[in-house]
């Protein structure tokens, strides 16, 4: 994707390409094949969504076509992982290789024992607090969130932003917490909902909900890679990557 007097040009394949994916299921069944795969384009040749779509599709509007539609309805699947996992930019994970991406990012840390080495920032451990059984009362939360949820597994990105202390006259660099969070796969995107104005129209781009993953796929299941050293999962990783795509480990490191 480059950006030309304004406007976003996306790179992409024709339709009638033998590689095109036209439906979000084919996306997840590329994912889960090759285990990773970033929303936009890189230094890595086709390794992205936007490599294997048709440009004129993105940001119509219409589900069943549109790319950036996709990232939602795949999200809600609870098959892959999206997230800022991509040299701080968005794509997805599968759920067979998110175990030994966790590994590899967070170098064998729990959140807590990252924080404890002094190894997280205060403003970290903010946001990650409110995913703790003890770090958000049901007052402070909208009611859609605890209905559809559940207490402390999935919050709103604006509500954390104003429970976490980063709202008016509070902390800094929100995006940024959270962007990192994800790259250490603390946080993944679980789903999306609409901006509503007062008049009840939906406008510009939905509000991101996020969990930590293992409320989504469990402790045992996230950290599952966790006896193995990140090195080796990072070597598993550029292995997996390799197969699919003409690139040296360095190129991978770079796009990771």
């Amino acid at each position: 994707m480059e950006v030309i007097n304004g406007q976003w040009i996306m790179d992409g394949v024709d339709s009638g390409d033998p590689g095109c994916v036209h439906t979000s299921d084919e996306l997840l069944e590329v994912i889960e094949r090759v285990g990773f795969m970033p929303l936009f384009s890189n230094s890595i040749p086709g390794f992205s969504v936007e490599n294997m779509t048709d440009p004129v599709n993105w940001w119509c509007g219409d589900e069943t076509s549109d790319p950036w539609e996709w990232r939602i309805i795949l999200a809600r699947t609870g098959k892959v992982a999206y997230g800022k996992f991509f040299g701080g930019k968005a794509g997805f994970v599968s759920k067979k290789w998110f175990p030994h991406f966790a590994n590899y990012r967070r170098d064998g840390y729990d959140f807590d024992a990252r924080y404890e080495d002094g190894k997280a920032r205060h403003k970290e451990k903010l946001v990650m607090g409110l995913f703790e059984p003890d770090g958000v009362e049901p007052r402070d939360i909208k009611k859609s969130t605890l209905s559809k949820y559940g207490c402390h597994e999935a919050l709103y990105t604006n509500e954390m932003k104003e429970m976490a202390g980063f709202g008016k006259d509070g902390f800094k660099d929100f995006e940024g917490v959270l962007t990192k969070l994800q790259m250490q796969t603390y946080l993944i995107t679980r789903d999306f909902i609409p901006r509503i104005n007062k008049h009840g129209e939906e406008f510009g781009w939905p509000v991101a909900i996020m969990t930590p993953p293992e409320y989504l796929w469990g402790y045992k299941f996230v950290t599952g890679q966790y006896k193995e050293m990140p090195g080796d999962s990072l070597k598993k990783i550029t292995g997996q990557i390799s197969k699919f795509y003409d690139v040296t480990d360095r190129d991978i490191r770079k796009v990771l």
